[in-house]
């Protein structure tokens, strides 16, 4: 019993440990206290994640091969069927694909004097294929440069896009861009167009600020050609993005990991075909000439003899008639 009323004592001391203060009660005199809650048990709402952009809702077959058993059984043994990896990008920065194009950028709402100053900076990226390279920093300076403008509280008429490379068609292939990433300033909704590659602009959020800022991007001349916006062939290149756009729209239904299964299918078919030996030579005897015949002379006729033989002379009886 003695060891129970310890452990009891015991339990009500830990219990006074456990508070988190002590109060002294209160006198005459003093103000009535306001219970306020505990600085470490005030809520903090968790910051809104920026919006995670991926290969988007997957079809049966993706999710049969990609979770679940078989995919644990590939991450085991290293490979990846997943298919293209998922990107986080501020979703402030609006995302411009080829539906929404017309809408945000050739059609929008503005007046004769913001169509005039309108300025669209965009990128045109593939970190979405290339988690790690120059894209992925490019996308870190763009995004820095869109904040550090909105902290400057300055250039109104610009706004930023984002255009995901391996997502689009029509828009790629009516600028013909055929690689990334770029930088694109666009004006007079969409006809003027400047394309600068990583490369040729120092890359700095300060930097592309002063850039669109003092507007150096006019000091380039805009993109000019017969194919290009407002050219005599422009409908050639549209022809090109509404064929194209329609075969990635049937390729894109088709699982990731069996177009890898059937491209690497293919590549091998035509490697093999490629390097098929030639067939070996039957080793062949020279033909053997016949021998030539001997020429024989043809036979006298028998009447041709008997004549020859009674007409010619005999010299031993033409002797002995002249001794006669």
């Amino acid at each position: 019993m003695r060891s129970l009323a310890y452990v009891a004592s015991f339990l009500s001391l830990t219990g006074l440990v456990n508070a988190q203060y002590f109060s002294a009660g209160w006198t005459p005199g003093q103000p009535v206290p306001s219970q306020t809650p505990s600085p470490a048990h005030v809520p903090h709402s968790p910051p809104t994640p920026p919006k995670q952009h991926g290969p988007g809702k997957m079809s049966f077959l993706d999710n049969l091969v990609t979770v679940g058993p078989l995919g644990a059984i590939s991450s085991l043994i290293g490979l990846n069927i997943t298919g293209t990896p998922s990107v986080t990008w501020d979703e402030r920065i609006p995302l411009i694909t080829d539906e929404n194009y017309a809408e945000m950028i050739v059609n929008e709402t503005l007046t004769p004097e913001e169509e005039k100053e309108r300025v669209w900076f965009l990128i045109i990226t593939v970190t979405a294929g290339q988690p790690e390279g120059v894209s992925k920093f490019v996308d870190h300076v763009f995004d820095a440069t869109y904040n550090y403008t909105l902290e400057k509280g300055e250039l109104p008429h610009v706004r930023f896009g984002r255009i995901d490379y391996l997502n689009v068609t029509s828009i790629t292939t009516k600028w013909s861009v055929w690689s990334a990433p770029y930088l694109v300033v666009l004006k007079d909704r969409g006809q003027t167009l400047r394309f600068y590659k990583a490369g040729q602009i120092r890359l700095t959020d300060e930097i592309l600020h002063q850039f669109l800022k003092e507007e150096a991007w006019s000091m380039k001349e805009p993109w000019k050609s017969i194919y290009g916006p407002g050219g005599e062939r422009e409908y050639i290149l549209d022809y090109l993005a509404q064929f194209l756009s329609i075969v990635y729209s049937a390729l894109v239904r088709v699982p990731k990991w069996l177009m890898y299964t059937m491209s690497g299918g293919l590549a091998t078919f035509f490697i093999n075909f490629l390097h098929k030996p030639s067939p070996p030579q039957s080793a062949t005897k020279p033909a053997v000439k016949p021998a030539p015949k001997p020429v024989s002379t043809p036979a006298a006729p028998e009447h041709a003899v008997a004549a020859s033989a009674t007409n010619t002379p005999q010299k031993g009886s033409t002797k002995r008639k002249g001794k006669k």
